[in-house]
């Protein structure tokens, strides 16, 4: 049954409707979970209703507060991106105003921080409102409960007995943090792509909470290890509790936590990224033995956003188990590498998507992200993705491709593309661009995607300037990826290009020399295609629902059957067990729908596709550079861009600003559109620097 472009918006705007009121009310469970009216009568109450239930037990309190809205909220976002998709509508009708826009303008340039927007700001401020609304709670009642008259004569000293009490506060705290620390890494999470967000722009907040998560969580453990020096009780250390807190485990955590915080540094993780990179897969002995430590009722609070990472990190290696069809590649002299792969012509993606590339000639572990340079509306049947030569991995791909023509065949795995659910750059008078290096890359697929809407449609794109600063001449040549044939483009797209050639006074490269290099594809390699289909949203609302339901039933069975029984004799059924069951019970809801959904979209989508789809010829460059460059570039040698003078006093009443390159152009960018400067500039950054 198709739904109606009426029955879609009602729905839609049932679950905008839907999603506030669950916002709303869990932002007032975070709220009150603090104080006393939480514990003393919310908890209590809820408890007498829940907690004696004999299929969830204790646990079933925080799987209804904590778990089921958040999941239910997952599952929401999904179905509305699938009807947003879907709906009818002009999607070229120009918004004249952008009554948000001045929310979206940079506000803070720190180091540390980056960039940070007027919006950021004001959750930044509510969140750290929170913590400290919630550490102002818990020390009220150290402080005031925890008095001389209140201590036995043969207990604690005061200061002891306040600093377990800290201890144990400091926790709690940082139990907050670790709830939301995994929302902004799923990558295909629809939490994030409903509010125009991706997993690379939100990268810094997973920072930015890491950071917190690990001050707080470490304080924690300080706190304890000199109660338990001063107070004589070391063995404590050792403790693991059958039914109660186990130290041990948590110390094992937090180890396991310190090492990833260690590698996180930027000193150590742009030097020895593969260091950081591995140590981060100690998450799961984190993740595990933090719920060993608190038991999994408690460990439910924050496990919300980690159900979520773990359902999209399933997804992405489901689809990663497979080797992606390579037809060519193209070399250029600056020491950069265009790869091209056939792609499923029904796989859409926006521009500044990005994949995630492996290699296992070069390292069958690591993975690499890179922007797509193609549009999928203008390309239908390829991907490509344009790779600079700038660490160990990327080197080797460099030379392996520059120095053999015998390359018959590579393997490949991908995961991905992902991306912003949609752009608006079409609501602009006017796009000016700023790049640095290797960020030209999504303005390459920026520029082809407004190409096919000039073409296929008498509405007029934005005028577009791009202003690109590369070292070397050699780096002109990537200009090239721009526009396939430049005689066929001026008709369409009203594009001008300031290329600066900063170390260099004359040209020292003949951009001509391109090395080409053709595959043969394996009979078994694949098309890049949707891991969940055309209908990924929708799917993947149903993994997100019907993995929870499963989830719950496993439990409410186990728990009838086997561990409230034992708890009704004994009362000392094991907190770990405990713990291991429900962690299990979601690895196999979550592993079996997930996999239920690939299968099922692998007979219906990609039936008979493998074998259908035509092999792409090899890319050949159609213009040379002497005859694309000056037509539209202007370049200029021994010189950087004056950013100031190219940007301030742009014409126009709405001018998009979109910088990608190192970090100190786009601050440099960031703050001449900074919130009470030109009202028409509208900044945005594309970062991918980890």
């Amino acid at each position: 049954m198709v739904l109606g472009e009426t029955n879609k918006k009602v729905i839609k705007n049932v679950i905008k409707l839907l999603t506030m009121v669950i916002l709303m009310g869990t932002v007032v469970i975070w709220i009150m979970m603090p104080t006393s009216t939480y514990k003393k009568i919310w908890l209590k109450s809820m408890r007498a209703k829940l907690g004696k239930s004999i299929y969830f037990g204790k646990p079933g309190v925080n799987l209804l507060v904590y778990m089921f809205p958040m999941i239910l909220l997952a599952s929401l976002g999904s179905i509305y991106l699938h009807l947003k998709k879907q709906t009818r509508v002009n999607q070229f009708n120009r918004k004249k105003i952008d009554k948000f826009g001045a929310l979206k303008r940079p506000m803070l340039v720190k180091a540390g921080l980056g960039i940070v927007t007027v919006t950021e700001v004001m959750f930044l401020m509510m969140f750290m409102a929170l913590l400290l609304w919630s550490l102002a709670n818990y020390f009220y009642h150290t402080f005031v409960t925890i008095t001389p008259q209140s201590l036995p004569t043969d207990g604690d000293n005061l200061w002891q007995a306040r600093l377990d009490s800290i201890a144990v506060r400091l926790g709690l705290t940082g139990n907050i943090c670790l709830g939301f620390l995994f929302y902004p890494v799923a990558r295909g999470s629809s939490l994030l792509a409903a509010v125009g967000l991706t997993s690379e722009s939100s990268t810094k907040y997973h920072i930015w909470l890491g950071n917190l998560v690990m001050t707080l969580f470490t304080s924690h453990g300080l706190c304890y290890c000199i109660y338990w020096i001063s107070t004589n009780q070391v063995s404590q250390m050792l403790e693991w509790d059958r039914t109660g807190i186990s130290h041990l485990a948590g110390e094992i955590a937090l180890v396991a936590g310190l090492l990833m915080w260690a590698t996180t540094f930027p000193a150590i993780r742009r030097r020895f990224f593969e260091v950081f990179f591995y140590t981060h897969y100690l998450y799961m002995v984190f993740m595990l033995f933090f719920v060993f430590h608190v038991g999994i009722s408690y460990a439910l609070i924050s496990f919300p956003g980690f159900y979520i990472f773990m359902v999209d990190r399933f997804l992405r290696f489901l689809q990663s188990r497979n080797n992606v069809k390579l037809v060519s590649a193209r070399v250029l002299p600056c020491e950069t590498v265009e790869l091209n792969f056939s792609k499923n012509p029904m796989l859409m993606y926006s521009p500044t998507s990005i994949l995630f590339v492996n290699i296992p000639s070069i390292s069958k572990l690591q993975w690499h992200p890179f922007t797509i340079t193609s549009s999928s509306k203008l390309e239908p049947k390829k991907l490509s993705v344009m790779i600079k030569s700038q660490g160990k991995w990327s080197s080797k791909l460099h030379h392996m491709l520059a120095s053999s023509n015998q390359i018959d065949h590579l393997a490949v795995s991908v995961e991905g593309p992902y991306g912003p659910a949609s752009t608006d750059y079409l609501r602009h008078d006017s796009l000016v661009m700023v790049s640095g290096g290797s960020g030209i890359t999504p303005f390459i697929s920026i520029i082809r995607d407004l190409l096919y809407v000039s073409s296929t449609n008498a509405y007029k794109t934005p005028k577009i300037t791009l202003i690109c600063a590369f070292k070397n001449s050699s780096d002109l040549s990537m200009l090239n990826l721009i526009l396939p044939n430049s005689t066929e483009i001026s008709s369409f797209i009203d594009i001008q290009i300031k290329a600066f050639v900063t170390r260099e006074k004359v040209s020292t490269c003949n951009m001509n020399i391109i090395k080409t290099l053709s595959f043969k594809p394996y009979v078994s390699d694949q098309p890049i295609s949707p891991i969940l289909g055309p209908n990924s949203w929708l799917w993947l609302a149903t993994i997100l629902s019907s993995s929870f339901m499963i989830f719950i039933i496993i439990i409410a069975i186990i728990s009838r059957y086997h561990i409230y029984p034992i708890d009704q004799s004994s009362k000392e059924y094991t907190s770990a067990y405990t713990s291991l069951i429900y962690l299990l019970a979601i690895s196999i809801s979550v592993v079996a729908t997930s996999t239920v959904a690939m299968l099922c979209n692998k007979k219906s989508y990609f039936k008979g596709l493998y074998q259908n789809v035509d092999a792409l010829s090899p890319l050949m460059i159609e213009s040379s550079p002497d005859q694309l460059l000056p037509e539209f570039t202007n370049i200029h040698y021994g010189e950087r861009p004056n950013l100031n003078k190219l940007l301030v006093g742009l014409k126009g009443s709405s001018v998009g600003v979109l910088v990608c390159g190192p970090r100190k152009m786009r601050e440099e960018v960031a703050k001449i559109c900074s919130f009470g400067s030109a009202a028409n500039l509208q900044f945005e950054s594309i970062s991918f620097n980890w």
